[in-house]
């Protein structure tokens, strides 16, 4: 697909801080992701600590650059608003509430304004 997750480490370290990339899950929704999806999941003790901040920017640039759809989504609980927050710093925005494994789900995309 052209595609798919990185593994974000620690540079002075070289400690696992967690996954961030994008991928096709083909995820059981209505309506359907039709768009890669944005994920980034990191380790507890990294939580807060710019980490994902970091990471989702440099993936969605890759995305910008190397991405053939200009178009990318995420999905997240309404309740996890560290997640909403950072979502919407990398320029996600709020589509729609949908139902995913029987939790309420948004649904966030975003839009490159340079794509290949």
């Amino acid at each position: 697909m052209g595609f798919g997750y990185w593994r974000v480490e620690e540079k002075s370290t070289q400690r696992f801080v967690g996954d961030v990339g994008f991928a096709d899950f083909k995820r059981d929704m209505i309506p359907a992701l039709e768009s890669p999806e944005m994920g980034c999941a990191l380790a507890y003790p990294f939580h807060g600590q710019s980490y994902g901040y970091e990471a989702v920017k440099a993936v969605t640039a890759w995305g910008d650059a190397y991405l053939k759809e200009k178009k990318t989504c995420c999905i997240i609980r309404p309740e996890n608003l560290p997640s909403l927050r950072l979502a919407e710093k990398c320029g996600y925005q709020q589509q729609h509430l949908t139902s995913y494994k029987g939790h309420e789900t948004l649904v966030l995309s975003r839009i490159s304004l340079f794509g290949v």
